[in-house]
């Protein structure tokens, strides 16, 4: 299984924890030490499949918002987006749980024309508040269809590491990654209104491949 390269200090920290609680478990619990050694495997073995890096054939798109992350759709609707567009727009938002891949893709094609890292609280990421008061980030692209295209990593009340990599210039490919996310947390899309919406709210999404959405050309 090929792992992601965010995961590499979670893994350093959790390997030696392990062992260290694993010596210590046999040490002092002998017989015993299985009902402690068990549950910290399940453990270890989740920290493996959170950083996990599914293999996918990503296509070509134009017109298609494809579905930045793996995840649920928890809120679909109008609202006003008021760092970049400054006006009404469809909001998509899709919550990721501790289980899902938490690679970050470009749910459109274009390029790059804004980004912007912003701190702030932890609430819980189906917040609806947490798009404009939790720790986030704001990346803005000019879609191939002409539009300006907004998306934001929300933390949540466990997720507190936001990494993208993407710069102001950069050439967007829908579907491939952008940035990570650790330990559950939301990916939010805003969208022009005259957007279809191929979506629903409760969907399971799958980052890369399933398109949530279609913009006019």
């Amino acid at each position: 299984m090929k792992l992601h390269k965010e995961s590499r200090g979670t893994l350093i920290v959790a390997s030696v924890s392990f062992a260290l609680i694993a010596f210590l478990a046999v040490y002092f619990l002998e017989g015993w030490s299985l009902l402690v050694l068990l549950p910290l495997l399940v453990l270890y073995g989740l920290v493996f499949w959170f950083f996990r890096v599914p293999e996918r054939e990503i296509l070509e798109h134009h017109e298609n918002v494809i579905a930045p992350v793996d995840g649920k759709v928890v809120m679909i609707k109008k609202v006003y987006e008021e760092e970049i567009l400054k006006s009404e727009a469809i909001q998509v938002s899709i919550f990721m749980s501790p289980l899902n891949v938490h690679i970050c893709r470009y749910p459109v094609s274009g390029q790059v024309t804004y980004k912007k890292y912003h701190p702030g609280k932890y609430l819980v990421a189906w917040h609806e508040k947490s798009s404009t008061e939790n720790e986030r980030t704001t990346v803005a692209v000019q879609s191939r269809t002409d539009h300006t295209v907004v998306f934001r990593q929300i933390a949540g009340y466990v997720a507190r590491r936001i990494v993208f990599y993407c710069k102001e210039g950069d050439q967007a490919k829908a579907g491939h990654e952008f940035g990570f996310i650790k330990f559950g947390s939301r990916m939010d899309v805003f969208l022009p209104l005259d957007t279809e919406i191929l979506c629903k709210i409760g969907d399971k999404t799958k980052g890369g491949i399933d398109i949530i959405a279609k913009m006019q050309s």
